[in-house]
């Protein structure tokens, strides 16, 4: 089969692999109809997530139809149509019952690295580290799915792959990254980042009844995407302190949630402290660069709280903790539970609420794919959200 494969770093490349067969009773084969370029994907891209392996297939957003099905696996037949969560989940241990799927006891299959690297193992992911368990992702033409009775999202025929396919990843984690805020009628919500989490993030603030959201970006395309859905914008390539102005915007109390959706790299590159990142980050003393984070705690307002859907690798400094701490501030942070949210949000889907699809700017088949890595990394062309169709 053809399918997307990280080389090195900027070295994503069309190639033929081995077709995916059944390892495990509880498997599933599906017949990849769509897939996606995630942000996320980027930090494996430019080698910033450790724990990659020349010849990974890349990608966790992803959906198709049900081809084969291990002898096990009662959930599932021939020809249903399924999401797969990014998040691989036994839907058996401890962590899974209490709907925190995203740290799921037995799906990672390389738990000692987790344990090294996090002091405990997460869930496995599809297409995202060794660290996660090195499974091979769906920027493919079939994928296998591990735990797949546990792992997937029926969803029906007659809605376009364009509508349920966020359902995988970025609809759920912008959707978790507002209920982390406990919104509140008369909240402003402060959102750093406009790519594709980010305007997940603000149409769901914006469903949860915020009275305010404020998105910050600097590439036109998608602070015009963010004003689309409801938000008010600061344009970093005009603003130079954002700190200064969501305090203004907000009669000087600062925004009650603050939501961090870009990540470990931030891009900021005239401030101090963003210089220092990319100094440490160059020579391998820092692997994140926080510039977000600082913001963050240091414009919240008193006991509010930041959530933080952005992805983060390793080691940070200089976070302002004692300000954090002082002002009472609340962190809520991790990867998404994709299924704690699905059943409400494919309700929302068929019912009209929203329509995930507004996110695509590019379509494109899998031999278009490592072209347009660069495209969606660089901002080029106004990319925002790749659909792949294999």
């Amino acid at each position: 089969m053809k399918a997307l494969v990280w080389h090195g770093t900027a070295d994503i490349r069309c190639d033929t692999v081995p077709d995916p067969t059944i390892e495990d009773g509880r498997d599933a084969i599906i017949k990849v109809t769509s897939c996606a370029i995630c942000g996320s994907d980027l930090h494996l891209y430019d080698h910033f997530m450790p724990g990659m392996k020349s010849g990974d297939i890349m990608g966790h957003e992803t959906m198709g139809e049900v081809v084969e099905v291990g002898r096990d696996n009662t959930a599932l037949k021939v020809g249903d149509r399924i999401v797969v969560p990014f998040t691989i989940i036994c839907g058996q241990c401890e962590q899974c019952k209490r709907g925190n799927f995203s740290v799921c006891e037995r799906s990672n299959r390389n738990k000692k690295l987790a344990e090294a690297a996090f002091g405990h193992t997460t869930a496995g992911l599809f297409g995202y580290t060794h660290l996660t368990g090195g499974y091979a992702g769906g920027q493919a033409e079939y994928l296998r799915v591990p735990f797949a009775d546990a792992t997937h999202i029926k969803v029906p025929k007659g809605i376009p792959d364009e509508k349920l396919l966020f359902l995988s990843d970025i609809f759920p984690t912008g959707w978790q990254a507002a209920v982390q805020c406990d919104i509140q009628p008369e909240d402003n919500v402060a959102i750093w980042g406009c790519g594709p989490v980010g305007q997940m993030a603000i149409r769901s603030a914006i469903l949860l009844g915020a009275k305010r959201v404020i998105a910050i970006d600097r590439v036109p395309e998608r602070l015009t995407m963010a004003r689309a859905g409801g938000a008010e914008t600061i344009d970093l390539t005009e603003e130079s302190n954002v700190v200064a102005r969501l305090n203004d915007m907000t009669d000087g109390k600062g925004p009650e949630k603050c939501i961090d959706s870009v990540g470990m790299e931030a891009h900021a590159t005239t401030s101090l402290d963003a210089i220092y990142d990319r100094a440490k980050q160059a020579v391998m003393l820092e692997s994140d660069r926080p510039h977000v984070l600082r913001q963050m705690i240091m414009v919240c307002r008193p006991a509010g709280v930041l959530s933080i859907p952005g992805v983060y690798g390793g080691l940070i400094d200089k976070i302002p903790f004692g300000a954090a701490m002082n002002k009472g501030l609340t962190f809520r942070m991790g990867q998404t539970h994709v299924n704690r949210w699905s059943d409400d949000l494919l309700r929302r889907i068929e019912e009209g609420q929203i329509d995930p699809s507004f996110v695509i700017t590019h379509t494109v088949g899998l031999e278009q794919g490592p072209e347009m890595y660069r495209t969606f990394r660089d901002k080029q062309d106004g990319c925002i959200k790749v659909m792949i169709r294999p």
